[in-house]
């Protein structure tokens, strides 16, 4: 079916990858194209096979998942990535955000968890709930480099693309970095949820930013955020 969506198992744990299995083969809408047990065996399965979004595990032996994930991100048509980790406070998995990945998820989720981040992947959303975001921004927020630091940045688009959004989509971007929810924006901005998700698209677009987790960053690393900079 072409409307299937197309996942990759990248996890040295052969358990691990099975449950994951077995949870995504129950889904009319998702099948498994391939699964690795390092990230060298990863980027030679996407050379081979397409995936839409890649599970990837964040510590394995070998090539690690954020290695593996900017490799894998740096190819034309890239799939998503969805980064595992065992532990929510582990900076390697946030290394993997700032590589280009589009989600955060510990392998302890639920199963309605995992499925509804690969399929909000898959839709061009971020896999991180607003609790999520706002944690990645207490943990890593002080961290990221500020606009003029001159250090390298990773979501992309430069300060000057702030010129192009209206005061309206820099409120909605500052709403984003704070981890508030289309929801919770729209009641403070007193919109409806459609108006606001019609300017998140115009921001992500505008900034060439995958994801609410690139915004997030691009506004610390832009200095837009509470405690950025």
């Amino acid at each position: 079916m072409n409307d299937m969506i197309r996942v990759a198992l990248v996890d040295d744990q052969a358990l691990v990858r099975i449950g994951f299995r077995m949870v995504l083969e129950a889904e009319t809408d998702i099948e498994v194209v391939g699964e690795a047990a390092d990230g060298h065996a990863a980027i030679a399965m996407l050379e081979r096979i397409r995936a839409d979004v890649v599970l990837m595990d964040v510590r394995m032996p070998g090539l690690d998942g954020i290695a593996a994930t900017r490799a894998i991100l740096d190819s034309p048509q890239a799939p998503r990535v969805i980064v595992l980790t065992t532990f929510d406070l582990d900076e390697y998995a946030f290394e993997a955000l700032r590589a280009g990945a589009s989600g955060f998820l510990l392998k302890d989720a639920r199963p309605e968890q995992l499925l509804q981040a690969i399929r909000a992947v898959h839709a061009g959303e971020a896999a991180l709930a607003p609790r999520v975001t706002r944690r990645l921004i207490e943990l890593v927020g002080a961290e990221l480099p500020v606009a003029g630091s001159g250090a390298a940045v990773s979501a992309g688009p430069a300060a000057g693309a702030l010129g192009s959004l209206t005061p309206r989509e820099q409120e909605v971007l500052t709403a984003i970095a704070a981890g508030r929810s289309n929801t919770e924006i729209a009641s403070e901005l007193f919109l409806s949820e459609s108006t606001v998700k019609t300017h998140v698209g115009r921001v992500f677009s505008k900034l060439g930013l995958r994801d609410r987790v690139h915004a997030v960053i691009f506004a610390y690393e832009n200095g837009l955020a509470p405690g950025a900079g």
